[in-house]
């Protein structure tokens, strides 16, 4: 925290933390969107250029990524260990994984056939 003498306004670090210099983005501004994005899904996968849709920013020289990923992992650890998580739903994500991972061997099979060579 900064604490300015003779003052009641204090001010976190993390608040004012610039973490994109490019667009000007606050680490504030990343935690609310990841905040955002799990309340809508808790169990999605969250990358830097997802949070910058959310933002709607995109990334320009993406220097900041690297750390927009420390905060990603930090702020999804941090929300996940203030919610109560059932089996049920750590059962609904696995099966929701494996289902994407099916659809998706499906797709990357279907690239390979013959028909489907350029050459």
């Amino acid at each position: 925290m900064l604490y300015e003498e003779n003052s009641v306004h204090c001010v976190s670090r993390t608040e004012e933390m610039l973490v994109c210099s490019c667009n000007f983005i606050t680490e504030k501004d990343i935690q609310e969107t990841i905040i955002e994005m799990l309340d809508e899904d808790c169990w999605q996968l969250i990358v830097p250029a997802k949070v910058y849709h959310a933002m709607e920013k995109r990334g320009r020289c993406c220097g900041c990524f690297p750390n927009v990923v420390d905060i990603i992992i930090r702020t999804t650890e941090q929300y996940h260990a203030g919610r109560p998580s059932t089996d049920d739903q750590i059962f609904d994500f696995m099966t929701r994984l494996k289902q994407f991972h099916e659809e998706n061997r499906r797709a990357d099979l279907e690239r390979r056939q013959k028909s489907h060579r350029a050459a």
